[in-house]
């Protein structure tokens, strides 16, 4: 996924109210920046590092930026929630995920289950129907990638709903994509939500298949890397 624009470089003041980034731009002048990311952040929010903000032309938007990377220990972090589902579309048709190739068609945000919709919905007239649904991992602790970093009752239905459809006889599939490169295995982070490692194992035995790929990001494009090992 390559950024539309320029990114801007700057160092982070704070991240408050969950959306918004004051920033510090090299010219010296303090912007407000919308931070696209509902978790607490944790390891990725620290004061004063570097980070890298999209303008947008946009003139009736309130927040002029954008808040895409942040640098950690001298590694590019995505923080930007919005962009996982498009690197993952884009790695599918490239061919790049092998566990997810072969399909004629793919659709994103499509209705399913209880008022939900699937992130990407992978069709074929040859093989069972696959609901991909993708979440965004930015935690790090020691080596581990780690998800969720705050508690997400959200994450744990729509592991309910992956296991309604393979009962139904599809395939369901749980996309771990980790918008670092410098981790070397994912986790569950239980003890911050015990109850979603609780539904993730609940979901496992009822056939939902794991996967997750961590990411090269660079100040002008962000995709996917390579295959992250899992933990459970």
């Amino acid at each position: 996924m390559k950024f539309e624009t320029d990114l801007i470089k700057g160092k982070l003041v704070k991240r408050y109210k969950r959306f918004m980034a004051d920033v510090e731009l090299e010219n010296g002048d303090v912007v407000t920046a919308h931070c696209a990311n509902s978790g607490s952040m944790l390891s990725v929010k620290e004061a004063g590092s570097t980070v890298w903000l999209s303008p947008s032309n946009n003139p009736k938007r309130k927040l002029k930026y954008t808040w895409e990377i942040i640098e950690v220990d001298g590694q590019n972090v995505g923080i930007n929630t919005a962009h996982p589902n498009k690197i993952v579309e884009e790695a599918i048709l490239a061919g790049q995920v092998q566990e997810l190739s072969g399909y004629a068609t793919l659709r994103r945000e499509v209705k399913y289950g209880q008022n939900s919709r699937i992130d990407i919905l992978l069709e074929d007239d040859a093989k069972p129907t696959c609901y991909v649904e993708v979440k965004n991992v930015t935690l790090r602790r020691g080596d581990n990638a780690d998800f969720p970093d705050a508690v997400t009752s959200r994450g744990a239905k729509h592991l309910r709903e992956l296991g309604d459809m393979v009962e139904e006889g599809h395939r369901a599939v749980m996309f771990y994509l980790v918008q670092r490169p410098d981790c070397k295995i994912m986790d569950i982070a239980r003890d911050i939500d015990p109850t979603y490692d609780a539904e993730l194992k609940t979901a496992i035995k009822r056939g939902v298949e794991v996967i997750c790929y961590q990411c090269c990001v660079e100040t002008d494009e962000i995709k996917v890397d390579s295959p992250l090992p899992v933990a459970f």
